[in-house]
C-alpha cells in the first residue's frame, strides 16, 4: 500500500533525525548525562538553579535554546506524538536487553573479550558520528574524559563479571547503589538517612536471602564484582558531571569510550582474539553480534533519552531511571529465564523505593 510505505519511510526518517539531533547536542549543563549509562542527575536530579523569573521545568541559556528550538516537518511532529516517558522506558529496556544479550557471548569470547569488543564498537560509532574536536580542550578537561573512560571501563567489565555469576536483577540492583549513594551524599538532608536505610535493607535481602541461578547461595565473587561496579558507577557519575559540561554533545562520551576500550585492551584483546580464532568459531557472526549489542547499548538508547530529556522535567526523568533495577529483573526473566524469589524481589523493591524517595525529596 502506498500509504503504509509512506508511513514506514516517515518513521525511519523520524528515528534517524532523533539520533542525529541527540548526538549533535550542545554542551550539557552541570548534571547532564555524558557517560555510557547516562541519565542520572546528581543530588536527586534537581539540576542547576534557574535564574529569577524563569519558569520551573524549563532550561535556560544555550541548552535551553536547543530545547525550545522550533522544529518543522512531519518527522519532528511524529516524535512529539510519542510520550517522553515512553521514550525513556524504551531506552532502559534497550539497555537491559543489550546487557542480557551480551551474556551468551561470554562463552565464546569471554567476559573481558566481549566487554572490550562492545566498548570498541561503540567508540568507533561515536567517533565517526561526533568527530570530537580536542584542540580547544584544556588538559583538565581531557583528564576528566580519560578518568571517565577508566571508570566506565571498570564499571562495564565488573558488571559483566557480576551478571555472569548472578541474576541480572540482583547485579543491577547492587550496582545501582553507586548513583544512589552519590545522590544521597549530595542531598545533605537528615531525612535522607531513611532512604539510605531502606536501600541497605534491600541489599541485605538480596545478599543474605537471595539465591543464584541454580537455587543455591549467591556467588561471593559475583557479589564482589557487583559492589565493585557500584563503586565505579559512583565515580563515573562524578566525572560525567564534569565531562558533560566541558564537551559538545556526545564528544566527551566518544573520547571516554575510546579510553575505556583502550583500558580494557590488555585484558580483553587476547581473550577476544582467542575466541574469534578458535576452531569452529564464526568470527563474522560473533563480531556482528557484538556490533548489534553495542547499538543497543549505548547508541540508540542515548538518542531516545536525549529526545525525552528535551520534553520532560529532570525530576520526572530521574524517577523513571530509578526503575532500572526492576526493568533489569524483568528483562532477565524474559530473555534469560531468571526467576527471582520473594526476598530478591523485595530487595529490589526496597532499592527502587529508596531511589524514588531520594529523588522526590531531593533539593528543588
Amino acid at each position: 500500500m502506498p500509504t503504509s510505505h509512506t508511513s514506514e519511510t516517515s518513521a525511519a526518517s523520524s528515528s534517524a533525525t532523533a539520533v542525529a539531533e541527540a548526538l549533535a547536542m550542545p554542551p550539557a549543563p552541570k548534571g547532564e548525562p555524558a557517560g555510557e549509562r547516562g541519565g542520572w542527575r546528581r543530588g536527586g536530579a534537581s539540576g542547576p538553579a534557574a535564574p529569577p523569573g524563569t519558569r520551573s521545568g524549563r532550561s535556560t541559556g544555550r541548552f535551553g535554546k536547543v530545547l525550545r528550538r522550533p522544529t518543522g516537518g512531519s518527522a519532528a511532529e511524529g516524535r512529539r506524538r510519542i510520550p517522553a516517558p515512553l521514550l525513556c522506558l524504551t531506552a532502559m529496556f534497550l539497555v537491559q536487553t543489550g546487557i542480557a544479550l551480551s551474556k551468551p557471548l561470554f562463552g565464546p569470547l569471554g567476559v573481558s573479550g566481549t566487554t572490550f569488543l562492545r566498548l570498541g564498537f561503540a567508540a568507533v560509532i561515536l567517533l565517526a558520528v561526533t568527530r570530537p574536536k580536542l584542540r580547544d580542550k584544556s588538559p583538565r578537561d581531557l583528564g576528566a574524559a580519560a578518568l571517565l573512560g577508566m571508570a566506565s571501563a571498570g564499571m562495564t567489565c565488573l558488571f559483566a563479571g557480576a551478571i555472569d555469576r548472578l541474576p541480572m536483577g540482583t547485579a543491577a540492583t547492587i550496582e545501582f547503589l553507586g548513583p544512589l549513594a552519590v545522590a544521597l551524599v549530595f542531598a545533605r538532608r537528615a531525612s535522607h538517612l531513611l532512604w539510605a536505610l531502606l536501600a541497605a535493607a534491600g541489599v541485605v535481602l538480596l545478599t543474605l536471602l537471595g539465591e543464584g541461578d541454580g537455587g543455591g547461595s549467591l556467588d561471593p565473587v559475583g557479589l564482589l564484582y557487583a559492589f565493585g561496579a557500584a563503586a565505579c558507577y559512583a565515580a563515573y557519575i562524578l566525572f560525567t558531571d564534569k565531562v558533560g559540561a566541558a564537551f559538545q554533545g556526545f564528544q566527551g562520551l566518544a573520547v571516554s569510550m575510546t579510553v575505556g576500550a583502550l583500558t580494557l585492551a590488555p585484558l580483553g584483546l587476547g581473550e577476544a582474539w582467542h575466541g574469534l580464532t578458535a576452531p569452529g568459531a564464526s568470527p563474522v557472526v560473533l563480531l556482528a553480534s557484538v556490533a548489534g549489542v553495542s547499538l543497543l547499548l549505548p547508541v540508540i538508547p542515548y538518542a531516545l533519552e536525549m529526545t525525552a530529556l528535551r520534553r520532560m522535567p529532570q525530576r520526572v526523568f530521574s524517577v523513571l531511571v530509578s526503575l532500572e533495577p526492576a526493568v533489569s529483573a524483568l528483562v532477565g526473566l524474559v530473555v534469560l529465564g531468571q526467576l527471582l524469589g520473594v526476598p530478591q524481589l523485595a530487595g529490589i523493591g526496597c532499592v527502587v523505593a529508596a531511589s524514588v524517595g531520594a529523588t522526590l525529596t531531593g533539593r528543588r
